[in-house]
């Protein structure tokens, strides 16, 4: 891994990358085969480079670190750390051209959630309907600059907020939602209320490489 590759993004990218992965760089490495993977199309940068997004779908217990920075970050919102859930790794690759010269970089980030016990929202309604009215536009947002939102058979894949809409999460925020096939959905689905449970499996750490490429 090349850590370079933060530094060859587009700001809206690095700012998905690094606020919705909590901004840490992983690389694949133990464990078994990812749940799902994404392996986007090539496009080009403002730089005059290509890039290829490849997104890697867990959902994964957290690291020792990762667990440590939830606590870290709610107990500085006045909350309790109920769980840790590691969602996804989005890798780039990036070819290009640095001081006239052919150039490679590249880098993971990891997508974690922090389920810190926050109360349940009010408006749950006025969260779910905001993102339905438009998803559309956001999916047409992303593939601008992915190279397409991911489809199976033609459906789309649906659009998962990071931080849940139940607890808080804004719908349509550029660094909150990543694209997930049916069944990591659900999968996802059914996790989250076990996150926000008390003495359950996403407080405990997981290993630092839960998946191989």
């Amino acid at each position: 891994m090349k850590a370079a590759f933060s530094r060859c993004r587009t700001a809206s990218v690095a700012t998905l990358l690094i606020l919705g992965g909590c901004g840490s760089a992983t690389i694949g490495g133990g464990g078994s085969p990812a749940r799902s993977k994404w392996v986007g199309s090539i496009v080009s940068t403002p730089d005059g480079g290509q890039l290829r997004t490849t997104i890697y779908y867990g959902p994964w217990q957290c690291s020792t670190a990762f667990i440590a920075r939830c606590e870290s970050k709610c107990a500085a919102q006045g909350h309790a750390l109920m769980g840790c859930m590691w969602l996804a790794d989005i890798k780039g690759d990036w070819q290009g051209r640095f001081l006239l010269m052919p150039a490679q970089a590249g880098g993971r980030f990891a997508i974690t959630h922090c389920c810190c016990d926050y109360p349940k929202v009010a408006d749950l309604k006025w969260r779910r309907d905001t993102w339905k009215n438009s998803r559309t536009a956001f999916r047409d947002e992303w593939a601008r600059e992915f190279g397409g939102w991911p489809t199976t058979n033609g459906a789309n894949w649906q659009g998962h907020h990071i931080f849940d809409l139940g607890h808080g999460g804004a719908p349509l925020a550029r660094d909150n939602v990543i694209p997930a096939p049916d069944d990591v959905h659900g999968v996802f689905n059914r996790e989250y209320p076990a996150c926000y449970a008390p003495g359950g499996q996403w407080l405990k750490p997981g290993p630092d490489r839960p998946y191989v490429d």
